[in-house]
C-alpha cells in the first residue's frame, strides 16, 4: 500500500513537474480557475478550462504510454499554444479583441505540425540519412503540414455551415489568408528539417536534434550512421 501510493507520487511529480516550472504553472492555473468557475457557478468558463487542461496534458500522457520521450521546449510549446487557443482565445475572446490573435497561432501550428510531419518520415527511415534526400523529407513534412491546415479549414466551414457558428469571420478572405499563413509556417517547420539534415544547429533545428537524441530506438540508423562518420 505504502509503496503503491509512494510510486503514484513519484508518477505524479514526473508529469506535472517534471515537464518544467512554466508547465507546471499553466496546468496549476487551469486546474484552479476550473475549481473556482464551477464554486462560482461559471460553467462555461470551468468547462474550457478542464479541456484546456486535459488537452495540454494530453500529448505528454500518449507520449508516455507510446514509450517517446519529449523534451520540455516541445511541451511547452504545446501548453502554450492550447492555452493561447482555447482558454485566451474562447473564454476570454482573444479571437475578437485582437484581429492578429488567430494568425499568428496558424502560424505556429504549421510550424509545429511541420516539424512534427519530418519527425514522422524521419522515423519511417529509421532515421537513415541516405534513405530518402533531405529535400524529399522536407517536402514531406510541409504537406504533412498543409494537409492538416486545410483539414482545420474544412472543419470552420462546418461549423459555421451546420451550427451557425462564426469560425471563418469574413469567410472565404479568412480562409484564404489563414492557407497562406499555414503555408509560411508549413515552410518554416519543414526547411527546419531540411536544415538538421544538412547538419545545422541553430533554433528548430536543435529542437530536432533534441527530440532524436531522447528517442533513439525509434532512429537507430542514425545513430549507426553519426558512430561510422565519428570513427571515421
Amino acid at each position: 500500500m505504502g509503496t503503491g501510493m509512494a510510486n503514484r507520487k513519484t508518477w505524479l511529480q514526473q508529469k506535472l513537474f517534471g515537464q518544467g516550472p512554466v508547465i507546471a504553472f499553466l496546468w496549476g492555473m487551469l486546474l484552479i480557475t476550473a475549481i473556482t468557475a464551477v464554486f462560482s457557478g461559471r460553467l462555461e468558463l470551468g468547462f474550457v478550462a478542464v479541456a484546456t487542461l486535459a488537452l495540454a496534458m494530453a500529448p505528454a500522457l500518449l507520449a508516455s504510454k507510446l514509450e517517446i520521450v519529449l523534451p520540455v521546449p516541445f511541451v511547452a510549446a504545446i501548453t502554450l499554444f492550447v492555452f493561447s487557443s482555447l482558454f485566451l482565445g474562447e473564454a476570454f475572446d482573444f479571437y475578437n479583441r485582437f484581429w492578429w490573435w488567430d494568425k499568428v497561432l496558424h502560424g505556429v501550428s504549421a510550424i509545429g505540425f511541420g516539424m512534427i510531419g519530418f519527425l514522422f518520415a524521419f522515423m519511417l527511415f529509421e532515421g537513415d540519412r541516405y534513405a530518402a534526400p533531405p529535400a524529399a523529407l522536407s517536402l514531406i513534412a510541409f504537406c504533412v503540414a498543409i494537409t492538416v491546415g486545410s483539414l482545420w479549414e474544412v472543419f470552420e466551414y462546418l461549423m459555421d455551415t451546420f451550427f451557425g457558428m462564426n469560425m471563418q469571420k469574413t469567410g472565404l478572405d479568412d480562409t484564404m489568408e489563414d492557407i497562406m499563413v499555414n503555408a509560411v509556417g508549413a515552410t518554416i517547420g519543414s526547411l527546419s528539417g531540411y536544415y538538421y539534415l544538412k547538419g545545422h544547429r541553430f533554433g528548430l533545428t536543435q529542437l530536432i536534434g533534441e527530440f532524436v537524441r531522447l528517442n533513439r530506438q525509434l532512429y537507430r540508423k542514425s545513430k549507426e550512421q553519426l558512430r561510422k562518420i565519428n570513427k571515421d
